[in-house]
This record gives structure tokens, C-alpha cells and sequence, in this order.
């Protein structure tokens, strides 16, 4: 393992070298130091170190802090590794400029600090923080904000700053533990949640905080490898932008992939952000490196629960918030959220293997965005899942759905079912109140930039009732071959539409059932004839089956259990 991430560390250097790096106007340092630090590594040496001591474009706005800039996140996040890291070959006296700097900031906590006149920071910036450092309270903007505060304020004494970040930081990790993060497996800013807490894991003194670090660094990437595959990212997320759906496109998986590899596809764009890993002597734990590469008896179905995002409120950790199913088959994994997609969560996605690629992509969504369709969403979702069946509702009026999909896959039509081929998976699309349409050329269009190898397939609501659609997936290890699965589906598979008047839809596949009764919210749900007790199944990762194989984490229990590929690892409350 340490010699593959060696190797790929080195592709990156090799990659990103001697590349422009920006500046450093308001938080552009979030691309432009990194760049210059993977320069560095790269193997030149006056042109990064000049860069980075350079006097910082907003010079004038941070006299409070000497020049030096400590108030964007992004912005902190290089400042960290540049005085930690790199700080040995930094100018001695531009060093202990940055140092005075620290101090001063952290003499007391620097988000009660305010600037003469409640002056916003930024002239034009649209947040509203008028504090000396980011107020912006995302979740991984806070890690950013709170973790340079703590190594800044242990580097210069002042304790009680230092001991003030600590326990929030520790309050944040153990919130992981118990029951998620709001922020969860984001796309695109996981990566930035991995390459914060690495900063405090490699420049932490204190021991304790070292390892709450380190349990923050495990927790992540566990959440991560669940999602990962072969260079993609799939199944539900918080705070999707649609613009993670093919291998190495999300920002997580430059980060996650720097260590589980496992693609036929190098990346592409390797992000500069990876500095702050190559340069970690953090390691994730062996059966989370497993556990990304699946290497677990499948199929496995969890059944987990994703909390609010703003969970620190009162009564925001009272239940969750989501609950996702995700199933693992032999050549694919799907995921789904019973409210399905909305806002800014992704609640259907579905990723393939592909020999060429690493993954291809299956993703359902209401809406007639097709460049949002990760979040596309008329609202009113209903989605019931048990293994490989699924079962999507909407109860609006001539509601639009759209499928992503790859160009390369084969479409056929049987009796109303619409059969989809991908390279070793198989889909059966039957249709409920719903017309599909085709492909939409014009919506193509729209993705073709991002998404040259991909295609979108729209349907439109016909009935009076509620309408959306089941589907069916099958594999060679299950169904045999395409066409056994084809009629298979055609002559034991049935969709039972006798209450859709009330709402409810059942569908009988070849292996299991699955029934929906829409309602506002969560549906009702009985799997493979079971009803579905939504308050039973609180816990953040478990097995379907009970069993604690491959990921076990409780409701409120502080502990993670993973067991992967002939290893075990337990983080959390020993």
C-alpha cells in the first residue's frame, strides 16, 4: 500500500509541477499555495519559496495581523502547512513575522474580535463576517477556522485560546462517533474536511489532540471508502453540485483515491490540495483501504442514517434526519434516500463497472435541470429500496424525470419494460403513470461539456395518481445472462398497481419484493414483505442482515467497526 501511494504521490508532483499559481487576493491562496508547495516538491525551489513569503495582495487589510493573511479558511488551511512544513525554508525573518502574526491573532479567540464600525472583512464578499477570522459555520469551513486557530495558538503560548479550540474540536470529532456529520459525504467537500485534520494530526504537540485528529482522519475516510469505487464516487450526499458523476470528476476522489487507487484510469486533474496529504505521515487504517476496494463478501446491503446539518442546535441530534439505503453487488452499487434527491442532497445514485472507465454512472432524479440532476428535484420524492429493487414515487401533476446515463449503454423496450445493458450490469425500468420519452437531445447538449460520454433519458407523468418507476438490476452471479435476465424479469416479475389510488405500489422482482405507500416525508415501506420501522433504524452504518460485516457504527454509541479484507479496525470509545 505504501508503495502505491508513493507512486501516485509522485505522478502528482510530476503533474502539477511548475504549473501558474495564482495569487493571492482575498481566499486565493485556496489554490495558489498549494500549487506553489506541490512546485516545491516538484523539485524547484526559488519560485515557490518566493511566492509563498510574498507579501500578500490584501496587505493593507491585514495590518492587524502584520500582512499576513489568517482570515479565509481556505486561505488558513495553506498558511498551516506553509509555516509547519515549509517553514525551514522560509526567509527567518518573514517566519517570525508569521509567528508575531499568530500571536496577536490568538491572543484571544479570534472569531469574538470585530473590526471599528461592524466593517464587513471584505468589501465585497457576501458573507457577513465582521470578526478577525472566517465566521462561515459550514462544516468544513469550521474545521478550517478551528483547527488553524489551535496550532497557531499552541505554536505561540497562548493557552487559553489553545485550550478553548481543543474542546471544541474534540466536540466536533466525537459528534462523528456518535451520530455523523451534517456535512455528509459531500462530493466535493470531503476532500476538504480530509486535507484540514490532516494539518492537525502532523502538527498537533499535544498528544491528546493528536489523536482526535487521527480518529477525525479515520472516521472521514471511512465515510469516504464507502462511496469510493475505482475512482468514482457514488450513492447519496449532501451538498452535491452534480459535477462528481464520473471517475475522478468529484473532488473527494483525488483525496480518497491518493490512497485506495484501485482504477484503470489515472487521475486527470490531481488537486494541488493533495500537498497536505503527501506530505502527512497520516495512513489510513488497512480495512478502510479494504473496505474502498470492497473487499467484502457481497452482495451487502446497509441500512444507515445521515443526521441534520446543523445538529449542534437544540434537539438537532433528538433522530436523524436521512436514511439511506446502499447495496453492493457483485459489479455495481446503488444507493438511495427514502425522501429521495431536494435542496442540495443527492438521494438516487448508482455506479457500474466498467473494464475502461473504473465506473459508469445510473443517476434518476425529478426535475428538468439535467446539469443539477445529482440535486434536480420538483420535491415530493418517495423511494423505497430492498437490495437490488427500488421503487420511486412522486405526487405531483405531470412531474418530469430524467435518467443519467452513459452513451454507451444498450436500450431496449418489452412489454412496457425498458431493459438497460451496461458492461456486466443489467437494468429493468418499468414504468409507473410515467411515458418515457428517449433520449433528449437538447438535454444532452446541455452535459456535453462535462459529460461528453453521457446521455440523458427524460420521461413525464401521464396519470392522475402517483407516478415514477421500479427497477430491477441484475448481474451474471444472480440473473446469468442478459438475456435470461430479460425473461426472467418478463415472466416472474409483476408491478402490482390495485392501491395506487391509495398511494401504494408493490413490485415482486425475480428475488424479493418491495412496497411503497406514499406519504408526505417518509414513506412506508415493507421489504420483502417486513414493514419497514423507520425508529428502529437509527444507527449511522449497519448490516441489513445485523451482523456488524463490513461497517457497524450505533446510533449515540461513539464507536466505528470496520471489517474488510482479512483486517479489523475499531475507532472511537475504547
Amino acid at each position: 500500500m505504501e508503495a502505491e501511494f508513493q507512486q501516485r504521490s509522485k505522478y502528482v508532483m510530476k503533474k502539477l509541477s511548475e504549473s501558474n499559481y495564482g495569487n493571492t487576493a482575498f481566499e486565493g491562496e485556496k489554490k495558489s499555495y498549494p500549487k506553489a508547495m506541490i512546485d516545491f516538491l516538484g523539485g524547484n525551489q526559488q519560485k515557490p519559496i518566493s511566492f509563498l513569503q510574498s507579501e500578500d495582495a490584501d496587505a493593507k487589510s491585514h495590518a492587524h495581523t502584520l500582512g499576513i493573511d489568517l482570515y479565509s479558511g481556505f486561505t488558513l488551511k495553506g498558511q498551516v502547512r506553509k509555516y509547519f512544513y515549509f517553514g525551514k525554508y522560509l526567509d527567518p525573518a518573514y517566519r517570525q513575522r508569521m509567528k508575531q502574526a499568530m500571536q496577536i491573532w490568538t491572543e484571544v479567540d479570534p472569531l469574538t474580535r470585530r473590526f471599528p464600525n461592524r466593517q464587513q472583512f471584505w468589501a465585497n464578499s457576501t458573507d457577513n463576517c465582521d470578526s478577525w477570522v472566517d465566521c462561515r459555520n459550514t462544516d468544513n469551513l469550521k474545521a478550517m477556522r478551528e483547527v488553524a486557530v489551535y496550532l497557531f495558538a499552541e505554536e505561540t503560548g497562548n493557552e487559553a485560546t489553545r485550550k478553548l479550540y481543543k474542546e471544541r474540536i474534540t466536540r466536533n470529532v466525537r459528534t462523528l462517533y456518535n451520530i455523523g456529520q451534517g456535512e455528509w459525504d459531500s462530493e466535493n467537500y470531503l476532500g476538504h474536511a480530509l486535507t484540514t485534520y490532516v494539518n492537525l494530526y502532523d502538527f498537533a504537540k499535544d498528544p491528546e489532540v493528536k489523536s482526535v485528529a487521527k480518529s477525525a482522519l479515520d472516521w472521514f475516510f471511512t465515510s469516504g471508502a464507502l462511496k469510493y469505487w475505482r475512482g468514482g464516487f457514488g450513492g447519496p450526499s449532501k451538498r452535491d453540485y452534480s459535477e462528481g458523476n464520473c471517475v475522478w470528476c468529484s473532488l473527494a476522489t483525488h483525496e480518497l483515491g491518493l490512497y485506495f487507487g484501485d482504477s484503470p484510469r489515472k487521475d486527470p486533474k490531481p488537486s494541488p490540495d493533495l500537498v497536505h496529504l503527501i506530505t502527512s505521515s497520516y495512513r489510513p487504517p488497512s480495512a478502510v483501504v479494504a473496505l474502498a476496494r470492497k473487499q467484502f463478501q457481497k452482495p451487502a446491503e446497509l441500512l444507515n442514517s445521515k443526521p441534520t446539518y446543523e445538529n449542534w442546535k437544540p434537539g438537532g441530534d433528538a433522530a436523524p434526519e436521512f436514511y439511506e439505503t446502499l447495496y453492493f453487488g457483485n459489479t455495481f452499487q446503488l444507493g438511495t434516500l427514502a425522501q429521495g434527491s431536494d435542496g442540495d442532497w443527492n438521494g438516487f445514485k448508482m455506479m457500474t463497472y466498467n473494464s475502461q472507465r473504473g465506473v459508469d454512472y445510473l443517476i434518476a432524479a425529478t426535475g428538468t435541470d439535467p446539469t443539477k440532476i445529482s440535486s434536480s428535484s420538483v420535491g415530493g420524492d418517495n423511494i423505497a429500496q430492498y437490495c437490488n429493487l427500488v421503487i420511486w414515487l412522486n405526487n405531483k401533476p405531470k412531474v418530469p424525470f430524467q435518467f443519467f446515463l452513459p452513451k454507451s449503454v444498450k436500450l431496449e423496450t418489452k412489454q412496457g419494460v425498458t431493459f438497460i445493458r451496461y458492461e456486466k450490469t443489467w437494468l429493468a425500468l418499468t414504468p409507473i403513470n410515467l411515458k418515457i420519452e428517449g433520449i433528449n437531445p437538447a438535454a444532452t447538449e446541455k452535459i456535453r461539456d462535462k459529460y461528453p460520454d453521457d446521455q440523458i433519458l427524460t420521461a413525464v407523468a401521464n396519470g392522475d395518481t402517483e407516478s415514477g418507476f421500479a427497477l430491477e438490476i441484475g448481474e451474471n452471479k444472480t440473473h446469468g445472462d442478459w438475456n435470461r435476465f430479460q425473461q426472467s424479469v418478463l415472466e416472474k416479475s409483476r408491478l402490482n398497481l390495485n392501491q395506487i389510488k391509495d398511494g401504494v405500489v408493490e413490485y415482486q422482482g425475480v428475488s424479493g419484493k418491495i412496497k411503497l405507500q406514499y406519504q408526505k416525508g417518509l414513506p412506508k415501506v415493507w421489504r420483502n414483505g417486513s414493514f419497514h420501522d423507520w425508529r428502529q433504524h437509527y444507527g449511522v452504518y449497519q448490516n441489513a442482515q445485523g451482523s456488524k460485516t463490513p461497517i457497524y457504527q450505533g446510533w449515540k454509541q461513539g464507536q466505528l467497526e470496520v471489517t474488510a479484507g482479512g483486517y479489523k479496525f475499531t475507532g472511537g470509545r475504547r
